[in-house]
């Protein structure tokens, strides 16, 4: 697949169809699956740069499917559904997801919020552990576990500084506890959102006063944070 190909997971052909044609309007080369039995296995193959999925699918649903592919990719995923009791977990994005439109949706609204999100990732690569993670005058060298803010070197603890690798990853994004939580951890302990959330507050006094007061880490009430 080329660096431009979107998967579209949708069982619905009239839909599929209609994002084809949109998308293809937009440069956008597309590959469609009609059930979600294989769908992990062709996005983990095929290397999209986008992945438009379905909430209902037959085969596999679109939230195992969301799920299986973050263990190995953090390729875009917009998902689509038509439940409403839906919403409230999706707005979370707690499966991985970036984003989300409810069904019956304007085609040119998924192209737009794909556009959007791609200009987000490429504006903001994630860099390989040889690299440095660079965003706002916080510098991360991964690798050598170091965080620094223009010359000052920041001392975060393991936890503090993974959530913040997390944050950095695709600055504006917001992330759900969940997510900062298996990010953060690197066992199966059981962590509540309390404990994030303090975590959260001491990363943002460190940040705080390394960048003269400025906030960076932002709380979207209900959902999570994000840093930009």
């Amino acid at each position: 697949m080329t660096d431009q190909t979107i998967i579209i997971v949708e069982d619905e052909d009239k839909i599929a169809q209609i994002l084809v044609d949109y998308l293809a309007k937009d440069g956008f080369k597309t590959h469609v699956l009609n059930d979600g039995t294989h769908a992990v296995e062709t996005i983990k193959a095929g290397s999209p740069a986008f992945v438009i999925l379905d909430l209902m699918l037959p085969g596999k649903d679109g939230l195992s499917i969301c799920r299986e592919v973050r263990q190995f990719s953090s390729v875009p995923i917009l998902m689509l559904t038509a439940r409403v009791d839906e919403i409230d977990r999706l707005l979370g994005l707690e499966m991985g997801a970036d984003d989300y439109v409810c069904k019956p949706f304007l085609p040119r609204e998924v192209v737009a919020r794909v556009r959007t999100i791609l200009r987000r990732v490429n504006q903001h690569p994630v860099s390989s552990a040889h690299e440095k993670i660079e965003y706002r005058g916080i510098s991360l060298f991964p690798e050598r576990f170091l965080c620094k803010v223009g010359d000052e070197e920041l001392d975060l603890t393991p936890v503090e500084f993974r959530m913040l690798k997390t944050l950095l990853s695709q600055p504006g994004r917001v992330y759900s506890r969940e997510i900062l939580i298996r990010s953060s951890y690197k066992d199966d302990r059981i962590v509540s959102d309390r404990t994030i959330d303090s975590h959260i507050k001491n990363l943002r006094k460190k940040l705080s006063r390394a960048l003269g007061d400025e906030e960076v880490i932002h709380s979207t009430y209900g959902v999570g944070y994000k840093i930009e």
